[in-house]
Protein backbone atom coordinates (compact mmCIF):
# COMPACT_ATOMS: atom_id res chain seq x y z
CA UNK A 1 0.00 0.00 0.00
CA UNK A 2 2.81 2.61 0.54
CA UNK A 3 4.49 2.21 -2.64
CA UNK A 4 1.28 3.60 -4.92
CA UNK A 5 1.20 6.07 -2.36
CA UNK A 6 4.99 7.07 -2.42
CA UNK A 7 4.60 7.01 -5.96
CA UNK A 8 1.85 9.46 -6.53
CA UNK A 9 3.54 12.25 -3.89
CA UNK A 10 6.34 11.89 -6.36
CA UNK A 11 4.10 12.75 -9.12
CA UNK A 12 2.10 15.75 -7.18
CA UNK A 13 5.57 16.58 -6.39
CA UNK A 14 6.80 17.04 -9.96
CA UNK A 15 3.27 18.53 -11.26
CA UNK A 16 3.93 21.24 -8.39
CA UNK A 17 7.39 22.72 -9.04
CA UNK A 18 7.03 26.33 -8.86
CA UNK A 19 8.23 27.80 -12.34
CA UNK A 20 9.03 24.97 -13.95
CA UNK A 21 9.83 26.09 -16.98
CA UNK A 22 12.67 28.78 -15.61
CA UNK A 23 14.03 25.98 -13.67
CA UNK A 24 14.33 23.80 -16.74
CA UNK A 25 15.85 26.54 -19.00
CA UNK A 26 18.13 26.98 -15.95
CA UNK A 27 19.28 23.78 -15.57
CA UNK A 28 20.28 23.60 -19.43
CA UNK A 29 22.23 26.87 -19.20
CA UNK A 30 24.38 25.04 -16.15
CA UNK A 31 24.84 22.09 -17.86
CA UNK A 32 25.58 23.81 -21.13
CA UNK A 33 29.55 24.08 -20.45
CA UNK A 34 30.03 20.95 -18.63
CA UNK A 35 28.17 19.03 -21.37
CA UNK A 36 29.82 20.98 -24.48
CA UNK A 37 33.21 20.48 -22.66
CA UNK A 38 32.94 16.79 -22.20
CA UNK A 39 31.33 16.23 -25.78
CA UNK A 40 34.59 17.91 -27.44
CA UNK A 41 37.27 15.82 -25.06
CA UNK A 42 35.27 13.15 -26.46
CA UNK A 43 34.71 14.26 -30.44
CA UNK A 44 38.57 15.39 -30.15
CA UNK A 45 39.54 11.75 -29.55
CA UNK A 46 39.53 11.66 -25.58
CA UNK A 47 37.73 8.94 -23.52
CA UNK A 48 33.85 9.77 -23.09
CA UNK A 49 34.59 8.79 -19.28
CA UNK A 50 33.27 12.75 -18.05
CA UNK A 51 30.40 12.26 -20.06
CA UNK A 52 30.09 8.77 -18.61
CA UNK A 53 30.74 10.60 -14.99
CA UNK A 54 28.21 13.14 -15.37
CA UNK A 55 25.55 10.91 -15.99
CA UNK A 56 26.14 7.85 -13.70
CA UNK A 57 27.33 10.41 -10.73
CA UNK A 58 23.61 12.13 -11.03
CA UNK A 59 21.69 8.95 -10.77
CA UNK A 60 23.34 8.36 -7.74
CA UNK A 61 23.15 11.93 -6.43
CA UNK A 62 19.28 11.69 -7.61
CA UNK A 63 18.76 8.13 -5.97
CA UNK A 64 20.53 9.70 -2.70
CA UNK A 65 18.81 12.51 -2.12
CA UNK A 66 15.16 10.39 -2.81
CA UNK A 67 16.76 7.78 -0.38
CA UNK A 68 17.93 10.96 2.11
CA UNK A 69 14.10 12.67 1.64
CA UNK A 70 12.20 9.28 2.52
CA UNK A 71 14.58 8.82 5.74
CA UNK A 72 13.38 12.23 7.02
CA UNK A 73 10.42 11.55 6.27
CA UNK A 74 10.65 8.28 8.22
CA UNK A 75 12.55 9.66 11.05
CA UNK A 76 14.94 7.17 10.28
CA UNK A 77 19.44 7.36 9.85
CA UNK A 78 20.05 9.87 7.26
CA UNK A 79 22.69 10.62 4.66
CA UNK A 80 25.44 12.37 5.98
CA UNK A 81 25.53 16.14 4.14
CA UNK A 82 28.78 15.58 3.65
CA UNK A 83 28.34 12.58 1.55
CA UNK A 84 25.98 14.43 -0.57
CA UNK A 85 28.45 17.48 -1.61
CA UNK A 86 31.13 14.60 -2.14
CA UNK A 87 28.74 13.29 -4.70
CA UNK A 88 27.60 16.34 -6.00
CA UNK A 89 31.46 17.50 -6.61
CA UNK A 90 32.09 14.06 -8.03
CA UNK A 91 29.78 15.76 -10.47
CA UNK A 92 26.33 14.71 -9.89
CA UNK A 93 25.33 18.00 -9.44
CA UNK A 94 22.67 17.90 -12.25
CA UNK A 95 21.21 14.97 -10.59
CA UNK A 96 21.44 16.90 -7.12
CA UNK A 97 19.32 20.22 -8.52
CA UNK A 98 16.77 18.15 -10.06
CA UNK A 99 16.29 15.61 -7.02
CA UNK A 100 16.35 19.12 -4.82
CA UNK A 101 13.45 20.24 -6.83
CA UNK A 102 11.65 17.06 -7.21
CA UNK A 103 11.56 16.29 -4.03
CA UNK A 104 11.74 19.26 -2.26
CA UNK A 105 14.38 18.54 -0.10
CA UNK A 106 17.82 20.79 1.04
CA UNK A 107 16.30 23.69 -0.44
CA UNK A 108 15.64 25.95 2.76
CA UNK A 109 18.69 24.85 4.06
CA UNK A 110 21.26 28.13 3.27
CA UNK A 111 24.38 26.71 4.99
CA UNK A 112 23.49 23.48 2.75
CA UNK A 113 22.75 25.74 -0.40
CA UNK A 114 25.80 27.84 -0.19
CA UNK A 115 27.71 24.69 -0.28
CA UNK A 116 25.93 23.23 -3.58
CA UNK A 117 26.12 26.39 -5.22
CA UNK A 118 30.25 26.78 -5.19
CA UNK A 119 30.18 23.25 -5.82
CA UNK A 120 28.00 24.01 -9.13
CA UNK A 121 30.79 27.45 -9.98
CA UNK A 122 33.57 25.40 -9.33
CA UNK A 123 32.51 22.44 -12.15
CA UNK A 124 31.68 25.95 -14.43
CA UNK A 125 35.21 27.04 -13.27
CA UNK A 126 36.60 23.80 -14.88
CA UNK A 127 35.29 24.22 -17.74
CA UNK A 128 35.37 27.80 -18.94
CA UNK A 129 39.29 27.09 -17.97
CA UNK A 130 39.25 23.93 -19.71
CA UNK A 131 37.37 25.18 -23.44
CA UNK A 132 38.17 29.00 -23.41
CA UNK A 133 41.73 29.25 -21.35
CA UNK A 134 43.12 25.74 -22.16
CA UNK A 135 43.65 24.84 -18.85
CA UNK A 136 46.16 27.74 -17.82
CA UNK A 137 43.98 28.77 -15.19
CA UNK A 138 43.77 26.16 -12.98
CA UNK A 139 47.11 24.07 -14.32
CA UNK A 140 44.98 20.84 -15.20
CA UNK A 141 46.13 20.18 -18.51
CA UNK A 142 46.35 16.25 -17.57
CA UNK A 143 42.46 16.20 -18.97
Amino acid sequence: MTAPRNQERTRQAVRTIQQLELKLVMLLLLCALPGFGALQMWLAGGPALALWIYGIVSLLAFFLYWSDKRKARDDAWRTPEKVLHAIELLGGWPGALIAQQVFRHKTRKVSYQLVFWVIVLLHQVFWIDHLFLDASLLHLSFL
